[in-house]
């Protein structure tokens, strides 16, 4: 059975491959200002090593039956050393969560080994389990078991709900989707907007979904990368700020969840993954996490009680840091004194991940016919350019 799992999984990458994926406009196309200095990509794919997958699952329309749909969802898949991370090549790594009304699989295991062992999953919040047990089941058919008879793996998977668009009750992510996302992660540019586990997701009363952006820095006399990928879900409109203006109290309309009473208006989550080439310990790949509260701070977010923030942060650098060996394992760090550059390379990358994906995202309808606009771009510009904040 698993063996027909992996060969369908394998004909979804195809399919998916040979589809011709349109060019997106990101927030610098529409000449929208950021701080810091961004890698080649743009992306968090800057960090070399670092690969990125996605499945997007869009089906039907109208009323709910679930089960069946509509469906608007899917799984987004970092690989922090590419397909060796999924054995065992494992990262240094800390986690952090701002609010904590949301799920993050195996982050106990992190804290307490300082290790990331494997890929970080995203997906919808009742698809959580599935996509869990999915990647043990890649990893045991390619063999990770082989190495000892007591293998185990506490995966790392994370979650934002996209019920308002979304059967999210109907289980519609399935472990072959999971597997796609894995075999087809690649390096280079990420697609960004409503894809992957992004895809029925909104963020500050606009479509919004996966995000992702990066920074090239100088700290302790080395250049460094980071790059900063998210799934956003979160916030209302009237909060949201780009480049510093309040755009949100800008542009007319209600945030989709206006119906529901005051307490409850800003629903939704955001994950966060931090990576890096810059040698870092654990304890301070946790400092790493934390500093994208900052970001999100930047574009609005006051970290509502009922959303889930959770951020996790790794470095690709001490690369044998995990190897089983009979002797001491030789690491090299950067220095605290020297890490405010790689702090502020967190900061600004995360307020333009979350700005890209929603600049990425397009109208979306889904269950019962819920809509959710995307940001207007031309009202954007129109507006950044009344307060002298357009960069071109």
């Amino acid at each position: 059975m698993l063996r027909r799992i992996l060969l369908l999984s394998l004909v979804i990458a195809c399919a998916a491959q040979a589809a011709n994926t349109p060019v997106k406009p990101r927030a610098r196309d529409l000449g929208i200002p950021f701080d810091g200095t961004p890698g080649h990509y743009n992306a968090i794919t800057d960090v070399k090593g670092v690969l990125v997958g996605q499945t997007t699952l869009i089906d039907g329309e109208g009323k709910l039956v679930v089960g069946k749909g509509p469906v608007r969802t899917g799984v987004t898949a970092v690989l922090p050393r590419g397909l060796a991370s999924m054995q065992r090549q494992f990262s240094f790594a800390g986690w952090y969560a701002q609010n904590g009304n949301g799920e993050m699989t195996g982050t106990t295991w992190v804290e307490e080994s300082g290790f990331l062992e494997g890929p970080v999953m995203i997906t919808n919040t009742h698809s959580v389990g599935v996509v869990r047990d999915a990647v043990i089941a890649w990893r045991v058919a390619h063999g990770a078991a082989d190495a000892t008879e007591s293998w185990w793996s506490l995966p790392v998977v994370a979650e934002t709900w996209d019920g308002y668009l979304n059967d999210i009750n109907g289980f519609h992510v399935q472990p072959p989707h999971v597997f796609h996302a894995i075999e087809s992660a690649r390096s280079g540019p990420v697609e960004e907007g409503a894809v992957g586990g992004g895809t029925g997701m909104v963020c500050n009363g606009f479509k919004g979904g996966i995000g992702t952006a990066s920074r090239v820095v100088t700290a302790a006399g080395s250049e460094y990368t980071v790059g900063v990928l998210v799934q956003c879900n979160y916030g209302r409109r009237a909060n949201l700020r780009i480049a510093g203006v309040p755009v949100g109290r800008e542009i007319e309309g209600k945030d989709p969840y206006a119906f529901l009473p005051s307490p409850e208006q800003e629903l939704g989550s955001i994950i966060v993954v931090v990576a890096t080439d810059a040698p870092l310990m654990p304890h301070q790949l946790k400092r790493l996490a934390r500093r994208v509260s900052l970001g999100l701070g930047r574009t609005g977010s006051i970290a509502s009680n009922g959303s889930g923030d959770i951020f996790i942060a790794f470095s690709t650098a001490n690369a044998g840091a995990s190897d089983v060996v009979p002797h001491p394992v030789e690491l090299r760090m950067v220095p605290n004194d020297d890490l405010d550059p790689i702090f502020f390379a967190t900061v600004t990358a995360t307020e333009e991940a979350v700005v890209n994906a929603m600049i990425a995202a397009t109208d979306m309808t889904g269950v019962d016919g819920h809509f959710v606009p995307a940001i207007p771009h031309d009202k954007l510009r129109e507006i950044l350019r009344r307060y002298n904040r357009l960069a071109s």
